[in-house]
């Protein structure tokens, strides 16, 4: 038997469109669920098959996690953020943890030296946001908050390969989070980056470094500090 081409309805590409749409500019961010399908279907005027593909392709591709009996959930906002979730998902935490050090130390370093007074305001509030999240006591409300002051300080670097990079590896280092703070956010556990700041606000590129570099893992050592 010769095998053909499988074509996807044109109708059924506009509706990934319509879907990718809304996770790449935010509208659904990661982590959030998507609504259902009945709701797509109604929204969108479209029948349940073709919204059933097109959100089979999206998590196909790694942009999409469908959870039976839960819904749907933004797990990337590109493909590639999709294939790098999936290539490290399994990967050593120890040597995860060195790769968020790596570059955030770097981001920090670059931010103290480029940073604009702009950057310093969505710093700042990026900031007031992650210590609210804390105290609000939502542990994947945190992660969120905690992942954009760090997206904040790349962006304060100027350097668009760095963020884009960073960006793909979101979901990686999200999860390396989670692991490190565990599923309940105990006072004990705080670890404030409000250092962070005030070395980028001082242009003091080699402490940003280190105080970028000093809170991965923090969680982590402390529990390990106290076990001895």
């Amino acid at each position: 038997m010769t095998l053909s081409t499988p074509r996807r309805t044109p109708l059924a590409d506009q509706v990934i469109a319509q879907l990718r749409a809304q996770i790449t500019s935010g509208e659904w961010p990661v982590g959030s669920r998507i609504p259902t399908e009945a709701a797509l279907v109604e929204q969108l005027g479209v029948a349940r098959n073709t919204v059933r593909e097109a959100v089979r392709a999206l998590a196909h591709n790694g942009l999409l996690d469908i959870r039976q009996g839960s819904g749907t959930y933004v797990l990337a906002t590109s493909e590639l953020a999709g294939v790098m979730h999936r290539r490290f998902s399994d990967a050593e935490q120890s040597q995860v943890a060195e790769l968020r050090s790596l570059l955030e130390a770097s981001a920090a370093a670059l931010a103290a030296e480029r940073r604009t007074e702009r950057d310093l305001v969505l710093l700042e509030t990026a900031l007031a946001r992650r210590e609210e999240a804390w105290f609000g006591g939502d542990t994947e409300v945190f992660v969120q908050a905690d992942a954009a002051f760090h997206q904040a300080v790349v962006a304060a670097a100027h350097n668009d390969v760095l963020a884009a990079l960073y960006a793909d590896l979101g979901e990686v280092l999200r999860a390396h989070l989670r692991q490190d703070i565990g599923p309940v956010l105990s006072p004990e556990r705080y670890v404030g980056h409000d250092r962070i700041l005030v070395a980028i606000h001082d242009r003091d590129s080699a402490a940003a470094s280190r105080e970028a570099s000093a809170a991965i893992g923090a969680c982590g050592r402390e529990d390990a500090a106290r076990k001895r």
